[in-house]
């Protein structure tokens, strides 16, 4: 029975990585520190493991089908998470799970506040976006090598494929319309770019093989349909999503560890 909860688990995170390209992590990890008993490295190890295959390529499919994916910046992307990846694996294996959740749930509340718009109460508000394909503008390549290396450092810190960092940064920094800037990270997070970490935790004896194969299957089947509801959900409704979810991330996180 906890097999299949592995499996179901997998589905969960995979409609959730396909509806906002965050890979899935952001509700893997909670839930198997929840559900399954896993303490927080045990558990960002079978995350990080479970997306290290292309388990989100039916999703990326469908994204790249309607137009909404910049292959040129995935890519350097995904360079700049597998640098990261393992400065993040070093740091989480040698501080305390008590800071590892206090700088979790932070950079989690700064995210969530950052899609309700709060911060645009502080400053000037920027023209809307009002196209839904990918930026078009010509960015420097080392920008975007740098977004993964932030993005790679945070997924290795906390089993997060870092999708959570590059979605925001695409539509905060370069424009992004929000559903290009998930399918452009969805595709960044397709290669094995959590190597490092993966294998980090496992030399540190944290990584159980079996679960992260169950969950990897999973994501599989649920990254497809998630992608497609992702296509079709208005853009305002979203934002506003994706930020109530990380907010219920931020509020259990808060319940568990402070």
């Amino acid at each position: 029975m906890e097999l299949i909860g592995f499996l179901l688990l997998g589905i969960a995170a995979g409609i959730l990585s396909g509806l906002f390209g965050i890979g899935g992590g952001i509700v893997m990890v909670p839930t198997l520190i929840v559900f399954f008993g896993m303490n927080i490295l045990d558990a960002n190890a079978t995350s990080l493991a479970a997306m290290l295959l292309p388990v989100g390529i039916l999703g990326v499919w469908a994204y790249y089908k309607a137009g909404l994916i910049n292959i040129k910046d995935s890519l350097w992307i995904s360079f700049g998470l597998f640098l990261g990846s393992f400065a993040g694996g070093e740091l989480a294996v040698n501080i305390s799970e008590s800071l590892l959740a206090k700088l979790y749930v932070a950079i989690l509340l700064y995210i969530a506040l950052s899609y309700f718009d709060i911060f645009s109460l502080f400053g000037k508000n920027k023209k809307p976006i009002d196209h839904i394909k990918p930026n078009v503008i010509q960015h420097p390549f080392w920008i975007f090598i740098l977004v993964g290396i932030i993005a790679g450092i945070f997924a290795g810190l906390f089993g997060k494929g870092g999708g959570i960092i590059i979605v925001p940064m695409l539509i905060g920094i370069f424009r992004y319309h929000p559903k290009a800037a998930v399918a452009t990270s969805l595709a960044a997070l397709q290669l094995p770019v959590g190597l490092p970490s993966v294998i980090i935790y496992a030399n540190a004896g944290h990584l159980n093989i079996l679960y992260a194969a169950l969950i990897a299957f999973g994501i599989v089947v649920g990254v497809f349909f998630g992608s497609k509801l992702g296509i079709k959900l208005p853009s305002a409704i979203f934002k506003k999503v994706y930020a109530v979810f990380l907010l219920a991330v931020a509020v259990y996180m808060v319940y568990k560890y402070l």
